[in-house]
C-alpha cells in the first residue's frame, strides 16, 4: 500500500486542527504514508544493550588539593584595575537588553 485512505489523511488534519484543499489531500495522502513507513522502520530497531553504550575513551580527571594560601593585597589588586568604584571593580555590559 503506497498511500493513505482519504478518511486516515483528513483524520490527521482533524487531529492536526488544519483545513485541507482536495489537492493537498491527494498529496499528504502519499507523504503520509511515507512517514509511517519510515517510523515502522525506527521501531524495528533492535533495543540498546548496555555494553554498547561504554564510551570507549575514559576520561580520568586528576583534581589538585585545595590548599588555603595567603589572600591578595587589595592595594595591589586594585592597582591593576583599569576601572573602579568605591571598593568595587567595574567591568563592562556582556548582555544587551
Amino acid at each position: 500500500m503506497d498511500k493513505l485512505s482519504r478518511e486516515e489523511v483528513l483524520h490527521v488534519a482533524n487531529l492536526a486542527r488544519i483545513h485541507l484543499e482536495e489537492e493537498e489531500i491527494e498529496k499528504f495522502r502519499v507523504q503520509l504514508k511515507k512517514l509511517m513507513d519510515d517510523i515502522d522502520k525506527i521501531k524495528d530497531v533492535k533495543d540498546y544493550d548496555e555494553d554498547m553504550l561504554i564510551s570507549p575513551v575514559s576520561y580520568n580527571s586528576e583534581l589538585r588539593k585545595d590548599e588555603e594560601e595567603e589572600m591578595l593585597d587589595y592595594k595591589v589588586v586594585m592597582k591593576n584595575v583599569p576601572h573602579s568604584t568605591g571598593n568595587f571593580v567595574e567591568v563592562p555590559v556582556m548582555l544587551n537588553e
